[in-house]
């Protein structure tokens, strides 16, 4: 009796230190997943100087972070892509090159860190979500519309950042997306300038412009 006691004793505890080892290692992967808060600066960067104007007061920025660097790319954005593309006229850092590819094969979820100035929401899909500190219900794109007008940046998404292995360049894809369809997709390197990083160019990935109706002329007459 003593002997099967302890028997069960024992598969306990290595029940329970494997239990320990297996949440141990999942936060672990959680924390390494996590945008760090330098990122959020550069985030800030890129709308303060590329997308706000003085009339916007709400900016609406995608949860999930961006694998691809067009609409019709498949699948997350390789060394390949940057090859053929030659972004930047291929004067990439291939360090930098090589840490893109690699922190963006996963979404990631951005968090409230953003300190750009004016109000924000996230949007997962067709859904704007309400501030996180509020607990009322997510209110979807089309409920929201009559709250779009100029004043409404709708909406900006992000890609993870990289870094070059010395910290010295950095680089992010941004896009903006309007709600008739239009919009485009911008890569941003940052390079180090007097100790910190701060936007140095900008390379156009792609863009989609409204299609304009010809004005019909007069009649001629037969």
């Amino acid at each position: 009796m003593i002997r099967l006691v302890g028997f069960i004793l024992t598969m306990l505890l290595m029940v329970g230190g494997f239990m320990e080892a297996s949440g141990t290692a999942e936060e672990s992967d959680q924390k390494a997943d996590a945008i760090p808060a330098g990122d959020y600066v550069l985030y800030d960067q890129v709308v303060t100087r590329k997308f706000l104007t003085s009339a916007t007061q709400l900016v609406v920025i995608d949860r999930m972070t961006r694998l691809r660097l067009s609409p019709d790319q498949e699948g997350p954005t390789t060394i390949d892509t940057f090859q053929e593309q030659g972004y930047f006229d291929g004067e990439l850092p291939a360090d930098l090159v090589r840490e893109f590819s690699a922190v963006n094969r996963q979404p990631s979820r951005l968090e409230g860190r953003f300190h750009f100035g004016v109000g924000y929401r996230f949007a997962t899909g067709d859904t704007i979500e309400e501030p996180e500190v509020s607990l009322a219900r997510p209110v979807t794109v089309a409920r929201a519309r009559p709250v779009q007008a100029p004043s409404v940046l709708d909406r900006l998404a992000f890609s993870r950042v990289a870094r070059s292995l010395l910290n010295d360049d950095a680089l992010l894809y941004v896009e903006a997306l309007r709600p008739d369809g239009t919009g485009a997709g911008f890569l941003v390197w940052f390079r180090r300038q007097g100790g910190s990083l701060t936007l140095f160019d900008t390379e156009v990935a792609w863009a989609i412009q409204a299609q304009v109706e010809p004005e019909e002329g007069p009649l001629l007459a037969p």
